[in-house]
């Protein structure tokens, strides 16, 4: 009756063998490669440092007047614009100016490396169903894996810092640009791809002039949820050193202090409205604008 109850699961003492195996193969791995992997991201890392010094030393005004106006050409709404430099100025007002920059370059830099390598990967699955059969695991062990996981890997690799937060980020956040550029592109009518057939469209014309401009509706939901999962990511990944906003809050709660984090995590909130409202107010309207051009 024992054997019903108790699961007949490994031996401790072979477990244990297999994870001493799997961990100092990594180790190694780590030790033979991992300079040369830190010297491979050196470019994302002069990126990064760039754009945080670009935005930390840059005139507050101007800073503010810049986001406001991407905030504008994006939206078209003047209540966004409005709301995007109130908080902003209270955010600086309570002086978290400097670790909002820091937050808001890091997830720029995420956001675009996301896109460099996330919307090719979407386009190719879309073309190759092997491909999509072979990605799709892939994705979902990415979107499931518990986000405190990405951490061991990338620290193991390349240390505490930037660029290990900068990976971490980027492997939690570009599932969504994959999924939704493959199913943006999957969703173009038939019958539009068959008239640009009929006019003698090559593959390239076909994807860059019928289905990638009307997958882009798509594709840019897909980036708001790549914005917001780099904004949660980016948080968690103060643990191994990414400065920003995500450093108070860990300070708050292992010293508990409120005030400190509560102010904090509503700076997070605002730049995450910020981000969620101009990005999906812009895909609404370049839904609208497709819509009218291809009736």
């Amino acid at each position: 009756m024992s054997s019903l109850v108790d699961f007949p699961a490994m031996g401790a003492e072979q477990l244990s063998s297999l994870r001493r195996f799997i961990d100092g193969g990594f180790r190694s791995f780590s030790r033979e490669y991992g300079e040369t992997l830190e010297r491979l991201f050196d470019p994302l890392r002069e990126f990064l440092i760039f754009s945080e010094r670009l935005l930390t030393q840059s005139p507050w005004p101007v800073v503010i007047g810049v986001i406001a106006l991407i905030a504008w050409l994006a939206s078209r709404s003047l209540k966004i614009t409005v709301g995007t430099v109130l908080t902003l100025l209270a955010i600086g007002y309570f002086g978290m100016w400097i670790d909002t920059m820091k937050t808001v370059s890091m997830i720029f830099v995420c956001t675009v490396v996301a896109l460099a390598v996330g919307l090719p990967i979407g386009i190719a699955m879309s073309r190759w169903d092997r491909l999509q059969r072979a990605v799709n695991p892939a994705l979902d062990v990415m979107q499931t894996m518990p986000s405190f996981v990405y951490l061991i890997p990338v620290v193991m690799l390349l240390g505490i810092g930037r660029v290990a937060g900068m990976i971490a980020v980027v492997v939690y956040a570009i599932p969504p640009v994959i999924r939704f550029t493959n199913l943006g592109i999957r969703l173009v009518s038939t019958d539009l791809l068959e008239a640009a057939d009929a006019f003698g469209s090559s593959i390239w014309q076909k994807m860059f002039k019928v289905q990638l401009p009307l997958a882009l509706p798509t594709i840019m939901a897909g980036i708001n949820q790549t914005i917001m999962l780099s904004l949660a990511m980016v948080v968690i990944a103060s643990m191994i050193g990414v400065q920003g906003l995500g450093q108070p809050v860990l300070k708050a709660i292992a010293n508990q202090y409120f005030t400190m984090g509560m102010f904090n995590g509503l700076a997070i909130v605002g730049i995450a409205i910020i981000f969620d409202r101009v990005s999906q107010t812009y895909g609404k309207r370049l839904q609208k604008h497709l819509e009218v051009v291809h009736g």
